[in-house]
C-alpha cells in the first residue's frame, strides 16, 4: 500500500480502491478529476438521448355531435403525428352512467379512425364516471421529429460556406 501511494505522487495521479473487499485490496492509479468529468459527460449524453413519453388528454361526452367528434379527432391525429400518446377520457353524467357501451362504441369508432397512426395500448376501463382509454403511435417521438426535421429541409434553411463562396463570385 505504501508503495502504491509513492508511485502516485511521483506519479502526480490519485490512488483510488477500486475492489476494497477483494484480497488483496485492488487499487488504481488516476487523475480522479478528470474520471469524475468524464461520468459527468457521460450521463449528460445518455439522458440527452432518452426520450420522455407525453401523454396528452382528450375529454369527451358518449353523445357528441358529429363535428365536434371530428374537431377531437383532429387533435388525437395529430398529437400522434406528433411521437405522443393520448389519453381519451369519456365522461359520462347522469343517466348516462347506465349506458357504458355507448362509451365504449365510441373509442372503438375512434380507435378504427387512427388505427394508420397509433394503436390501442390499454383497452377502455370504467372509472367511476369515466371511461379511460390509451392510444400510443406507432412511431417513436425521435422518429417524428426526424421525419419533421427533413419535410422541413426541403429547399429552405442555412446554406453551406462552399455555396455562399460559388454564389459570391458569380455574382
Amino acid at each position: 500500500m505504501q508503495d502504491a501511494l509513492r508511485l502516485a505522487q511521483e506519479a502526480d495521479l490519485d490512488l483510488v480502491e477500486v475492489a476494497p473487499t477483494a484480497r488483496p485490496p485492488v487499487a488504481k492509479l488516476m487523475d480522479y478529476g478528470k474520471y469524475k468529468y468524464e461520468s459527468a459527460v457521460k450521463a449528460r449524453e445518455s439522458r440527452k438521448n432518452q426520450s420522455n413519453t407525453i401523454i396528452k388528454e382528450i375529454k369527451l361526452r358518449p353523445k357528441i355531435d358529429p363535428h365536434d367528434y371530428e374537431t377531437k379527432k383532429g387533435h388525437v391525429v395529430r398529437f400522434l403525428k406528433g411521437g405522443d400518446k393520448v389519453k381519451v377520457t369519456i365522461m359520462f353524467r347522469g343517466r348516462e352512467q347506465s349506458r357504458p357501451e355507448l362509451g365504449r362504441r365510441l373509442l372503438a369508432r375512434l380507435a378504427e379512425d387512427v388505427q394508420d397512426l397509433g394503436a390501442v395500448e390499454s383497452q377502455p376501463k370504467q372509472d367511476g364516471r369515466n371511461m379511460v382509454m390509451v392510444i400510443g403511435p406507432h412511431k417513436r417521438r425521435s422518429e417524428h421529429k426526424a421525419e419533421a426535421r427533413a419535410a422541413a429541409g426541403g429547399g429552405k434553411g442555412r446554406r453551406e460556406p462552399a455555396q455562399r463562396e460559388q454564389v459570391g463570385q458569380e455574382g
